[in-house]
Parts: structure tokens; C-alpha cells; sequence
């Protein structure tokens, strides 16, 4: 599988009116094209008021109490004029909040110039708290990777390698000791802020292939504690078949590391070969990678203890 870079464009505004529950007042000329390409929202008090210096068009724009009120002490032609100039702007959608009554300038003036007016019982801070971690999250960069991601003892352990090295049968043994699936063969990787989350694309969502059995549902087979619908990505696994011509670092010192979407995430190179039981190393690896957050790492330590000893301490 192909790994491939994604930056989402923007949010369809059908796609917000369905995740946050929105009512639709008025669908503009461009409700099913229309994209809401930035996270950041706009109260346009300024701008009802006539100030459009610094106004960036292309960001949801939320009416809230402040706003209602200030409309409240104009007359209906100083609220017509004040529409008219929003809608003049290609807007992606005007939401009301608060369940507020939508006042008829308003509405003529979407319908005039074929924008999108909604209309939401949250109050404004929630609408807004809600959109922005929605648009967050949906608008951050991405990437699929293929291999298979895995909740271990809390920590995210991506899985990678070639194909038939040994990935789903590592992960259906993790699994049966207790650990959960998030992803097998493909990885939907995302970051938010400072932090890389990974889910399964929702075709292939609870399925493993095994060689020689076939694909299973792990969620129907195993209950709904063997799975986990997204997970933090902490460390990377990597294993390869077993090369004598190699050298495999058997002290831990030097701490490689990958990047991902711009964060480096710690990685380790576990060779494969008959008789070495894979999924226990995976279990250690997470385990260490825990401790290592914690401050303890076994290798320094015993690396400062074996220096101390050198020099007679």
C-alpha cells in the first residue's frame, strides 16, 4: 500500500449541519459545493456595523446574543443594509445561535443573495467550542500508513513491515492477551495540534487478515474489549526478517526515531525469525517506551552505572 500525504481541503457545510445538528433556514446557491477550509470562526458584530477591514470571509460566521441585541436597536432598513453587506461577502453559512429569532432582513437578504442561513439551540459558546474542535480535528493533516496499530498497556504501537513479515498474526497474539485493535493494514494517521492520532479507514474497521484462515471480524469474535475506534500513535515497531549481514542494537542507547506529519515518534527495528516470540518483544517495547516518559531508561542507567564502575566509583 501506498503511503499518501492528505491535507482535507475544507468541511462541506452539509457535512457541519449533519455532525453538530444544525436546522437549515435558507440552503444558499452553494450548499452542497461549499467549503469551510479554516477552523476559526467569526462573530461579525464589526462587520453588521459596517467595518469589513480584517474580515476574512471564508470562516463560519455565528450570531450570537451581543450581536442580536445590537440588531435589536436598528431600525429594519439599518438591519437590511447590515445583511446586505454580509451577504454581499461569499460566506461559507451565517448560524444563528441560541435558538434565536432569526429576523426577517435577515432572511430576505440570505435568500436574495443565495447564502446559507442556520440556526442552532446551543448557546453561542458551546456552538462555537463545538465547531472549532470539530473543524480541528477534520481539517488536520493526514496520511495512511500501512501496518497495524494497537492499544498496549495505553500506549499507541503502529506495527510496520512487508507484507508477510508477520504483522496481523503479531497483532491477533497481542490481542488475545488482552491488548486492542485499532487498526490492521492500513492506518489513517492524523495530527492534532502536537499529538498523532490513527484509526482505520471505516471500510476495513475491526477486520484482520490471517494467512491461511482468511479475514476475521476480531470485534464479533472477540467482543467489543479487543477493539478501540482511535488511538494516540507513541511508538513505532518495525520489524523485518532477521539479516545476518545487519547489525541490531542490543544496548538501546541510541534512540531512532521517525517522522510523522512533523513529529518525530521513537521507533524500534525488531528482527524476525523462527522461534522468537514477537509479540512479547512488542509488549516490552511499549512498556519501555512508557517508561522512557516517565524518565527511566533502563539503558542509560545501567550505561551511567557501568561508567561509574570504570572509574572506581
Amino acid at each position: 500500500m501506498i503511503e499518501q500525504d492528505e491535507m482535507k481541503g475544507g468541511v462541506h457545510i452539509g457535512e457541519l449541519v449533519e455532525h453538530l445538528g444544525l436546522s437549515v433556514v435558507n440552503k444558499g446557491a452553494d450548499f452542497e459545493t461549499a467549503l469551510v477550509g479554516i477552523k476559526d470562526v467569526n462573530r461579525p458584530g464589526l462587520q453588521l456595523v459596517g467595518f469589513f477591514d480584517y474580515f476574512d470571509p471564508r470562516r463560519l460566521q455565528i450570531i450570537g446574543m451581543a450581536e442580536s441585541k445590537m440588531l435589536e436597536s436598528m431600525t429594519p432598513e439599518q438591519r437590511k443594509q447590515s445583511f446586505s453587506r454580509l451577504f454581499t461577502y461569499d460566506i461559507p453559512a451565517l448560524v444563528v445561535s441560541r435558538d434565536l429569532d432569526i429576523y426577517p432582513e435577515c432572511l430576505s437578504m440570505a435568500r436574495k443573495y443565495q447564502r446559507t442561513l442556520l440556526h442552532t439551540t446551543d448557546t453561542t459558546v458551546s456552538f462555537t467550542t463545538k465547531v472549532i474542535e470539530y473543524l480541528t480535528y477534520v481539517l488536520a493533516p493526514a496520511i495512511t500508513r500501512h501496518g497495524g496499530l494497537l492499544d498496549i498497556y495505553g500506549e499507541g504501537v503502529l506495527i510496520t513491515g512487508d507484507s508477510g513479515v508477520g504483522k496481523s498474526e503479531t497483532a491477533i497474539e497481542l490481542i488475545k492477551r488482552g491488548h486492542r485493535l485499532v487498526a490492521d493494514d492500513a492506518v489513517d494517521i492524523r495530527r492534532v495540534a502536537d499529538q498523532l492520532y490513527g484509526k482505520a479507514p471505516e471500510l476495513i474497521r475491526h477486520y484482520i487478515e490471517l494467512r491461511g484462515i482468511g479475514v476475521i471480524n476480531v470485534q464479533q469474535l472477540l467482543g467489543m474489549s479487543a477493539v478501540k475506534p482511535e488511538s494516540q500513535v507513541d511508538l513505532v515497531v518495525h520489524l523485518e526478517r532477521w539479516r545476518e549481514d545487519k547489525f541490531y542494537d542490543r544496548f538501546g542507547l541510541d534512540e531512532e526515531r521517525e517522522n510523522i506529519l512533523g513529529i518525530d515518534v521513537p521507533i524500534v527495528t525488531i528482527p524476525v525469525q523462527p522461534g522468537r516470540n514477537i509479540a512479547t518483544i512488542v509488549e516490552v517495547a511499549a512498556m519501555n517506551n512508557r517508561h522512557k516518559k516517565y524518565g527511566f531508561n533502563a539503558a542509560q542507567q545501567l550505561a551511567d552505572e557501568l561508567e561509574r564502575h570504570a572509574q572506581g566509583g
